[in-house]
């Protein structure tokens, strides 16, 4: 089984309520739209190999499969809450959140003209639990005791403990309803025999050594899906990805003409300078600025001798400036972030700035006079992958000695399996990770990285979090109501300090003038929906 810590971000930085569907657009529509048979090519440095919904977890599959196949639930555009897609309605029928009901909407097909039925539905769930992949998202299913099939159109889930997150995850890919007919029950498939029920199907994968499943994707082709029956309507006649193993080669794509777009993969600096070209009239490339819900964190071994001490860790805290490092390193292109979850997603709050403010010197100075501290506190500072490089590290490891209070080392590890392994082992000190979230729920920002130590390795745990507010968030189906007792958290933890939320990325999607659309598809969901693109020359 895949751990969430394995959902980290490797590029460095890996209201939940009854709902009813509305009216959705005839299949001809749907496939048709407006694209005005033009075809797009996006480029992503986002690499990836395995796209079976069973295996796959990380973003650059997830980035396909949310595309080509349907789940129960999707998140609209720019909304944090689930709403039917395969599914007609879906609602909780108990008070604790423990028991989930969906009736399908009729008629939908698979790419190969299969019905769908729940019966795909319970086996697309028993499957990717019982294969658990190691690579895979059955752990996002973790809450489910068992699934099952009432006539062909109505599914009722029984959780072993209430999760008002369950709409959230089968929002995603680790929900993908695939074809009981097509797959096996106990084994994943190549790339090239996939079928879905999404807007687009797999036309063509290519990969670096000649396809197959588990080798680097280099090329995929999606055509309109002519069995569809969503509500999406496709606004190009195909859609291309192209994968790229550096931001700087994909810029150098996007200036050809080679690709039409890129996700948000480019370097800061370099989309940056865009948008100011942009704004002075100097290019005719134009970059759409939108939220993201990806988030950096500066993370403590609290099981260190040095920063165990909650002081150590307080007056760390007092030390960063979040809108230094956002404006002098990142250019902007990323936000400062001051609680666990960001901004965008329902329980944010400012935790840490209501506590420690911006690069307060004296408040440092005496949080650890208080503590009787000896200083300079000497620590080592660690990282890996980083969009600005070593200027982000280097960046913190000056704001901490400001003041002479901390003597900070910087270090880098090259190999990222070796850094995944060296944090889980308790190696490093004090260590930057980035993170993005399954779903926009206040609950994937806190227990995957607070519970037990947390997929950060941190090894701190808070029973006030872990035994109560935890649980009792999850027995809230109503997402906005369970505001309350993540904030809570956050205040705990900014009390604490595990960790440091550092920012949070924006999304920067550059593209060639041409492009449309791209403005329709950037927020906090993650959710990029390559329907919505299209070309406006010939």
């Amino acid at each position: 089984m895949k751990t969430s810590a394995e959902r980290l971000a490797v590029l460095g930085c890996a209201g939940l309520v009854a709902v009813t569907v509305a009216g959705c657009g005839s299949v001809t529509d749907a496939v048709k739209g407006d694209g005005g048979g033009k075809s797009v090519t996006m480029g992503t440095t986002q690499l990836t190999g395995v796209l079976d919904p069973a295996a796959a977890y990380d973003s650059g599959s997830w980035l396909l499969l949310r595309n080509t196949f349907q789940s129960l639930m999707t998140f609209p555009a720019a909304s944090s809450a689930p709403a039917p897609d395969a599914a007609q309605s879906c609602d909780f029928t108990s008070g604790d959140a423990s028991e989930y009901h969906c009736t399908l909407r009729s008629g939908l097909k698979f790419s190969n003209g299969h019905p769908m039925t729940a019966q795909d539905v319970v086996f697309s769930i028993e499957r990717t639990k019982k294969i658990n992949d190691p690579t895979g998202p059955a752990a996002l299913l973790s809450s489910i005791k068992s699934v099952e099939a009432k006539g062909d159109t109505e599914v009722i889930f029984h959780l072993a403990t209430p999760d008002a997150t369950l709409p959230a995850k089968l929002a995603g890919p680790a929900g993908a309803i695939v074809d009981h007919q097509a797959y096996p029950a106990d084994k994943v498939v190549p790339n090239d025999k996939l079928i879905g029920s999404g807007p687009y199907r797999f036309e063509s994968v290519e990969t670096m050594s000649g396809g197959g499943t588990g080798k680097q994707l280099s090329k995929v082709v999606l055509a309109p899906n002519d069995k569809y029956g969503g509500d999406a309507k496709l606004r190009n006649s195909k859609f291309t990805v192209r994968y790229f193993d550096k931001p700087a080669d994909l810029k150098d794509a996007l200036d050809k003409g080679d690709v039409d777009l890129t996700d948000n993969s480019l370097e800061p600096n370099t989309a940056a300078q865009i948008r100011s070209d942009q704004q002075g009239g100097k290019t005719d490339l134009q970059v759409v600025e939108g939220d993201s819900n990806d988030t950096r964190s500066l993370v403590f071994n609290t099981k260190d001798p040095v920063v165990s001490n909650v002081a150590v860790r307080q007056a760390a805290a007092a030390l960063l400036d979040r809108k230094a490092l956002a404006r002098d390193v990142f250019a902007r292109t990323v936000q400062p972030l001051y609680a666990m979850v960001p901004a965008g997603v329902t329980g944010h709050t400012t935790a840490f700035f209501d506590r420690y403010g911006d690069q307060d010197v004296a408040k440092a100075k005496k949080i650890l006079a208080d503590a009787k501290v000896q200083t300079p506190v000497k620590l080592t500072l660690t990282w890996a992958r980083s969009r600005a490089g070593s200027a982000e590290a280097d960046t913190l490891k000056k704001q901490m000695e400001t003041g002479g209070l901390f003597q900070v080392t910087v270090q880098q590890e090259q190999d990222w399996d070796a850094y995944r392994k060296g944090w889980a082992d308790g190696k490093y000190q004090v260590y930057l990770i980035g993170w993005f979230a399954d779903y926009p729920d206040p609950d994937n920002y806190i227990a995957p990285l607070l519970v037990d130590g947390g997929a950060y390795h941190h090894g701190w745990d808070d029973p006030r979090i872990s035994q109560k507010l935890v649980p009792d968030g999850l027995k809230q189906a109503d997402r906005s109501a369970a505001a309350g007792g993540y904030a809570q958290i956050q205040q705990i933890v900014a009390e604490n300090v595990p960790l440091i939320p550092l920012y949070q990325n924006k999304a920067f999607f550059a593209a060639r003038s041409y492009v449309t659309g791209v403005e329709s598809t950037v927020d906090t969901t993650g959710y990029f929906r390559f329907w919505e693109i299209s070309r406006t020359n010939k």
